[in-house]
């Protein structure tokens, strides 16, 4: 018996001493963070505006943590391949997902998805957005989001939009817009925003929610007039514009936004470490200037922050694609 005591104190303090080698290699380790290039995975493909944005966050964090940065593309299923493949990586700070709005949909939208986007990661913060405008055709005799509101009462689903495709962020806004105005636009879904763009250029649609790259030399031009914004605040890109919410639809907010996470079970500190680094860029005019030129918005947040915007966020995008019925092309 006392062989076995002192055999099993002997394993215990094996253990223990492993342990605490262990802690002591992850502590050095983190503290010498990063000490390799880091890995932004993407889940759209080369060109797309997270595309875009992905490749001068890479560019200005990358010169911050003093390690490269690389891009890898994955798109698919609505960048779920992307966030599936983060997922399931490493939780040491090397592999990290340039997350949207998409993430939040997808949700509910693809439950059947092999991760969970609040359980699954470990958010670090959000970076940009991109607000959707409100536009209509010019022929449309409306003024402002109240005008619209009332020829939708007035002439129930004869109010035509059109949206970038079944289940967007296009589509969505335009379904939030419904459910709190208490309307029914008619939806008429597109292959993506281009050729949606174009019909309501030639008036084949009335209405639409779209990106602000995508609109706002068409506005310019006037061959479009745009009524508000989508964002919380008014957009750097046309900051004359009100937003619906400044408009009488109180709480409304529909932008593309993007944030930085990483796989659930990444330490506290290196968590920490990447949104002080991805904080400072909100300060950095250069930046700034850069977001501005692709029509977004620089933002900021904690980690904590974050974290609750994303589960507001996916929430609300589950009762607004319940209501509605939404499904998946």
């Amino acid at each position: 018996m006392q062989q076995v005591q002192f055999l099993c104190r002997s394993l215990l303090w094996v253990v223990i001493a492993i342990c605490a080698t262990s802690t002591s290699l992850w502590a050095q380790s983190n503290s010498n963070y990063p000490n390799k290039p880091i890995k932004l995975v993407v889940g759209f493909p080369p060109g797309a505006s997270s595309d875009v944005l992905a490749r001068l966050l890479a560019t200005r964090l990358g010169e911050s943590l003093g390690q490269p940065i690389t891009i890898e593309n994955r798109p698919g299923a609505g960048s779920n391949l992307g966030a599936d493949a983060v997922a399931r990586s490493a939780p040491d700070g090397y592999t990290l997902l340039l997350t949207t709005v998409a993430n939040a949909i997808n949700a509910t939208l693809m439950p059947s998805a092999n991760f969970d986007i609040l359980r699954d990661f470990a958010p670090i913060g959000i970076v940009a957005s991109v607000p959707n405008l409100l536009v209509v055709h010019p022929s449309v005799n409306v003024k402002s989001v109240q005008e619209l509101i009332a020829l939708a009462k007035s002439k129930p689903s004869s109010v035509v939009y059109a949206s970038s495709g079944n289940g967007t962020g296009t589509h969505l806004a335009a379904e939030l817009f419904n459910n709190m105005a208490d309307i029914q636009m008619m939806h008429v879904p597109y292959k993506g925003s281009p050729q949606a763009v174009t019909d309501l250029i030639a008036g084949r649609v009335m209405v639409m929610f779209a990106p602000t790259s995508s609109v706002l030399q068409h506005i310019k031009a006037g061959s479009l007039k745009a009524l508000a914004t989508t964002g919380a605040q008014r957009t750097a890109s046309a900051p004359e514009l009100p937003t619906v919410a400044e408009s009488g639809l109180a709480g409304f907010e529909a932008s593309v936004w993007f944030g930085l996470m990483a796989p659930k079970g990444t330490t506290p500190d290196l968590i920490e470490r990447l949104n002080r680094e991805t904080a400072k860029l909100f300060t950095n005019e250069k930046w700034k200037e850069q977001l501005a030129a692709q029509g977004m918005d620089p933002l900021t947040s904690s980690s904590e922050k974050f974290a609750e915007y994303l589960r507001a966020d996916t929430a609300k995008w589950a009762r607004i694609i319940k209501s509605a019925g939404v499904k998946a092309d």
